[in-house]
This record gives structure tokens, C-alpha cells and sequence, in this order.
């Protein structure tokens, strides 16, 4: 046996325990734990696409649609590795589609979920690369929207094996950039396919009738969103509010951390600044608060829609930064830190063409900040962003390489009728 099965076979009581866990606390049912553990009736010869959680879905969208209209008689199931992420699938609504959560990375569960539904082809996407699911997999695998940075190409190249005999598994690989395809080739990736982001034609959905309840309550030229920041971060971005807010007394922050779990240390953080502050999942907003602590899922879209100017996160801390695209087509003026490698050729046309502002630290974005008060201003950066983005929305030609390639590995022989 190989060590990472053998592994996860050693750890499965653990896993049970986990599982038992999250249902005594109430975080999940016994079906969730039946599904994590792949249990459940499906419908062999089915398109398995799967997303970590709401972000990687929801760029997936309309490649799942394209998979439909590609292949009709074939049903499609979804998996994700959160309760959200599978209820964002579930919202898409689409036709032989199910939703399930992704069953465990070892042995016993990806045999159990294959038996059920008999994969003809599995496409991962975006970080998903679970070494069982992968090397083991009896039926085609493609990679949509890979990246691989410097640093995790560091890494890989000190597991030589692991990632050869995981890589070289995948039948092509769709890379987000030159640089990530050129590191998945080294690492022993076999064919490389089209470059590009699905994350190009996201377009968050907003409640219109929040927003209408909303707007009033948020001056959207004094409004700013700190779009899914990360730990060491938030702090960053507190304190070039504050600053900012000195000089601009009516400034209001709506700060969406990327993930919610983390709400009480971000208004521990909010509390030490010394700003007021309402919590999304524990009050409406109201006109006065300084911060409004958006700890939930599915609800990026509103936060763009009522902030004039949004700083993206993962960008003042290495983390990659996360996409422009979002709050270009909202219409709000972005403003961004200088770890931008998850969209290095987006974000350097932006700079490079007065469509967004690069702020190293908090005195930097605190001064942005001031010198963005202008609604006027707002408008043309955004404006701007929209037109320079334009021509880098490659979402389409990449979702159609994809379908192409799906149909050529799908008109194969079904590996489980010939074993």
C-alpha cells in the first residue's frame, strides 16, 4: 500500500470521531457525516466537478452549465468541502445536477462515492489537490484554473514523488498563467491545456431587496469593503481606516473576513482599534457604527454594490491577493496591496493603466483612502478598472477548451465497463 492511503487508513477512527463531533456540536447532520464518509445512492456515469467552498464554486458556475449543455444524458454531480459551498451549488438550480459534500480523501469513502456514481471524468478545481482522489482515480481527471506559485513550487520540489506520481495523474492541466504551467510542467504535469481564470465572469449575486434596505444606511462615497481579508491583515486595514477616518469623519468600513469562522478574533481586532462596531450575523447595520463585521457567506455581492471603494485582501499579507474582476464590474474604485501573484498580469494592467491603487501598508492605504473621497474620482477609477479588464476576460475561450477536452476523454470507453 502506498503511504498516504495506508495513512488515511490508520487515521479513519479519528475521522469518525471528528465527524461525530461536528454533529453533537450541531454543526452538521448525520446525512453531512454520511456523505463525508461517500455513503448515499448516486447515478454511475456521472460528471464530477468539485470546489473546495464558495469561491472556487462560484467561479465554476458557468463551467458547470457549459458541462450541461455539453452533455445532456450524463448527470453532473457537485461536491464541495463545506455545508456552503454545497447550498451555493444547490442555488444554481441546474438540470441532473446534484450536490453532495466531497466524500473524504482516503480509501473507503472515494471507493463508496465511485461505486454510487461511476465518475466518467472529475475536474478539480482551483488548490484541490487531494493525493488519494487523484492517484487513484479509475477515470480521467482535469485541473481548471490551477495555480501554483513560487513558494509552492518550493515545496513540491522537495516531495519529488508525491507530486509526480500526483501530477503526472492528471490528464490536463488548465493553469491560470505561463508561470504556473511552466511549474506544473516541471513538476511532472503531462499535457498543459489552455491558460486563464474562470474567476474573470463572476458576477456575485445581491438581494435587491437588502440592498434597497441598505443603501440609505451607507453613503456609498463614504463606504468602503475589505473584500475577504486574512489573519495579520485585518489589523492592517483597521488601522488605515482609522487613520483615515480622522480626516474623514462620515468614512464607514463593511469588513468581509474570507472566512467568517474567524468573526470573533476580527471584532476582538475591531474592539482593540477603538471603532464601533455591528456584526452581520448579530445585528442589522444601523447609520452610525464606524465597522459593519460581515461574518457570513453569499453576500459579497451586496457589500460591493453599497461601497464606493473596496480594498481587495490577501493582498497586504502574501497571500496572492484575491480577484479584481468582482469589484471592477460593481462598479467600485479598487484599491489593493502589493501581493497580488494570484493575478499578477491583471493587477500590474491596472496599476499600470490608473485602474486601481497599490497600497504597501497602512499609512499608504489611509491615505488612499483620504485622497479617494471624491465620488467623481471613485467613478473613473472604476470605470477604468472595468475597461482595462475588458480584454483580460479570457473566461469563455477557457471554458470552452475545457468542454472540449471533457468530450474527447468522456467519448472514451467508461473505465469501470472495461475493468
Amino acid at each position: 500500500m502506498r503511504p498516504y492511503p495506508l495513512i488515511a487508513t490508520l487515521a479513519a477512527p479519528a475521522i469518525r470521531a471528528l465527524l461525530l463531533l461536528r454533529r453533537i456540536r450541531g454543526g452538521e447532520s448525520r446525512g453531512d457525516s454520511a456523505e463525508r464518509l461517500g455513503r448515499g445512492a448516486g447515478r454511475p456515469g456521472a460528471l464530477w466537478l468539485h470546489g473546495a467552498s464558495n469561491g472556487e464554486l462560484a467561479s465554476a458556475r458557468a463551467l458547470a452549465e457549459a458541462l450541461r449543455a455539453a452533455f445532456p444524458d450524463l448527470p453532473l454531480v457537485v461536491t464541495a468541502n463545506t455545508l456552503s459551498g454545497r447550498a451555493l451549488a444547490a442555488g444554481w438550480h441546474l438540470p441532473d445536477t446534484a450536490c453532495r459534500l466531497a466524500p473524504l480523501d482516503a480509501p473507503g469513502p472515494l471507493a463508496r462515492f465511485r461505486a454510487a456514481w461511476r465518475p466518467r471524468l472529475l475536474i478539480v478545481m482551483e488548490n484541490e489537490l487531494w493525493p488519494e482522489r487523484i492517484v487513484s482515480a479509475p477515470h480521467p481527471v482535469l485541473y481548471a484554473g490551477a495555480r501554483m506559485s513560487e513558494r509552492s513550487f518550493r515545496r513540491w520540489q522537495k516531495l519529488p514523488r508525491l507530486a509526480r506520481g500526483m501530477f503526472s495523474r492528471i490528464d490536463t492541466v488548465f493553469a491560470q498563467d505561463a508561470a504556473s504551467a511552466r511549474r506544473f510542467a516541471a513538476l511532472g504535469a503531462r499535457r498543459i491545456g489552455a491558460t486563464g481564470t474562470l474567476k474573470s465572469n463572476v458576477q456575485p449575486a445581491v438581494d435587491a431587496a437588502l440592498l434597497d434596505r441598505y443603501a440609505p444606511l451607507f453613503v456609498r462615497a463614504d463606504t468602503v469593503l475589505a473584500a475577504s481579508t486574512h489573519e495579520g491583515e485585518e489589523e492592517i486595514v483597521l488601522d488605515a481606516f482609522a487613520q483615515a477616518r480622522a480626516r474623514r469623519p462620515g468614512l464607514r468600513l463593511i469588513l468581509a473576513p474570507r472566512h467568517p469562522r474567524r468573526a470573533e478574533a476580527v471584532a476582538a481586532a475591531i474592539g482593540a482599534a477603538g471603532l464601533s462596531h455591528l456584526r452581520r450575523t448579530e445585528a442589522e447595520p444601523d447609520a452610525d457604527s464606524a465597522v459593519y463585521l460581515a461574518d457570513t457567506l453569499g453576500e459579497m455581492g451586496l457589500w460591493y454594490a453599497l461601497a464606493g471603494a473596496t480594498f481587495v485582501g490577501g493582498s497586504l499579507v502574501p497571500r496572492g491577493g484575491h480577484t479584481p474582476f468582482e469589484p471592477a464590474a460593481a462598479g467600485s474604485a479598487i484599491l489593493h496591496g502589493p501581493h497580488t501573484d494570484n493575478f499578477t498580469a491583471e493587477y500590474a494592467a491596472l496599476d499600470a493603466g490608473g485602474g486601481a491603487v497599490c497600497a504597501e501598508d497602512a499609512a499608504a492605504l489611509g491615505a488612499a483612502l483620504v485622497r479617494l473621497a471624491d465620488p467623481a474620482r471613485q467613478a473613473r477609477l472604476a470605470e477604468t478598472a472595468r475597461e482595462i479588464l475588458a480584454p483580460l476576460d479570457d473566461s469563455a475561450r477557457l471554458i470552452a477548451a475545457i468542454v472540449d477536452e471533457a468530450r474527447a476523454l468522456v467519448t472514451a470507453p467508461d473505465p469501470a465497463e472495461t475493468a
